[in-house]
């Protein structure tokens, strides 16, 4: 089977190395690929944005399946344009994908459904955003409707935090992403991200992921697109998964077959985890980044025929096979990120880090200028390592993060903090 990866970054990556275990697969080609996908495949030079080179490219390589990393590129309608073209996409139309690329459509499907999620508005006039933010309790939730790269998303402890970020969204700072906004009710309780591979009607749960926003320890400072990740999450029990299933899922899957929207791919819900059950904070419509690098050295499976039968509407009920190991990965971002950062500086030390038990290390971030790895991104490097308990692979996850040899590089050095200490 030949196939066609579209997507750069860390997520991409894992994506490329578990396909290429696969038996069936015949050539992997990348648009773009990244320095360390590009040992896996071949790079076509397309870029993820470009939809008419990525058709074009399907079809002069007889492509049988192209799976999609990026949402941007699902919700500019690669999808759609592939299916004109009849070549399979592992990835949801443009309608489908207002799952995600809309956070007002979001919340209409939930409550036509019934779904647990957090109360909400919508606003396009700042104005009246505030004049509801009075009727609210602190602290307060603040979301770009639109894709903003796991950016759009503020919790202001105060009042004066909010009107900030209302007017910041409205008056154009993240763009288009923030011509409309939500402002949500604050859920207490934990994060944790759950996956399912839809064909339209069937859907197969993967395993569950708890992942860290924050960019800095004890899940302080600003919202990122996640700086590490670890499973199992102690905190998604099975009640809990067969809550999410029927009350969340299968509804959902369901009324976007209704609506004339099948949804065909990878359905990622963010949940809350409260004291009565879990609530749908959002929907992405593809893999998370970093929760994919996670699923991928968990999953025992061959994937490549499960993201065919997705695209082609033949998905069968039944689990997959996981590892009963624990994963752990912890992001390396750029000094400065998720604000502004330099690009350009140089990195070693990946062999030495992937030498230690355990370790696979993905890019995220990163180029080659003049035969030398150098920082291209804010978060660039996920190293992950699997063990027997999470204590295990955590620890063998930061072994590999010392032999990294990067000077303008941070992490966070509390990853699974929450699971270690139920264990306690």
């Amino acid at each position: 089977m030949k196939v066609l990866l579209v997507g750069g970054g860390g997520r991409e990556h894992s994506l490329g190395w578990k396909i290429a275990q696969s038996p069936l697969l015949t050539q992997l080609y990348l648009a773009p690929g990244n320095p360390g996908l590009n040992r896996l495949g071949e790079p076509t030079g397309v870029s993820a944005d470009d939809i008419d080179a990525i058709v074009m490219t399907a079809r002069r390589h007889g492509v049988d399946l192209v799976v999609v990393g990026p949402e941007a590129t699902l919700a500019a309608g690669l999808a759609d344009r592939l299916a004109q073209a009849s070549i399979p996409c592992f990835g949801p139309s443009a309608g489908a994908a207002a799952l995600e690329s809309s956070k007002s459509y979001m919340k209409e499907i939930a409550t036509a459904v019934g779904a647990p999620t957090a109360a909400y508005a919508r606003f396009t006039e700042a104005a009246a955003a505030r004049n509801y933010l009075r009727t609210q309790k602190a602290p307060f939730v603040v979301k770009a409707d639109g894709l903003a790269a796991g950016k759009g998303v503020f919790i202001a402890e105060t009042l004066t935090e909010a009107d900030a970020a209302v007017d910041d969204l409205l008056g154009g700072a993240l763009g288009a992403a923030g011509r409309e906004i939500v402002i949500e009710e604050f859920l207490d309780g934990e994060e944790a991200s759950f996956f399912v591979i839809a064909d339209g009607k069937t859907s197969v749960p993967l395993i569950a992921v708890q992942d860290h926003k924050r960019a800095f320890d004890g899940d302080k400072g600003p919202n990122t697109g996640g700086m590490g990740a670890y499973s199992p999450a102690p905190v998604f029990t099975d009640a809990i998964h067969d809550q999410t299933m029927k009350k969340i899922i299968e509804p959902v899957i369901a009324e976007m077959a209704r609506r004339g929207r099948p949804f065909k791919g990878v359905l990622f819900a963010g949940l809350m985890i409260c004291e009565d059950g879990p609530k749908l904070i959002e929907f992405n419509v593809r893999f998370g980044d970093p929760e994919c690098q996670v699923m991928m050295r968990l999953m025992q499976s061959d994937i490549l025929p499960v993201l065919h039968a997705a695209a082609t509407g033949a998905l069968k009920p039944g689990e997959l096979e996981w590892s009963r190991d624990a994963c752990a990965l912890i992001v390396m971002a750029a000094n400065g990120y998720p604000g502004a950062y330099a690009k350009g500086s140089t990195i070693a030390g990946i062999e030495r880090a992937e030498a230690c038990d355990g370790v696979v290390v993905f890019h995220a971030g990163t180029k080659m200028r003049d035969g030398a790895l150098i920082a291209d991104g804010g978060r660039v490097l996920n190293i992950t390592a699997r063990g027997h308990t999470i204590r295990d692979a955590v620890e063998r996850a930061y072994r590999g993060v010392g032999e990294i040899d990067w000077s303008d590089g941070f992490y966070r050095r509390d990853i699974a903090w929450r699971a270690l200490k139920a264990f306690l």
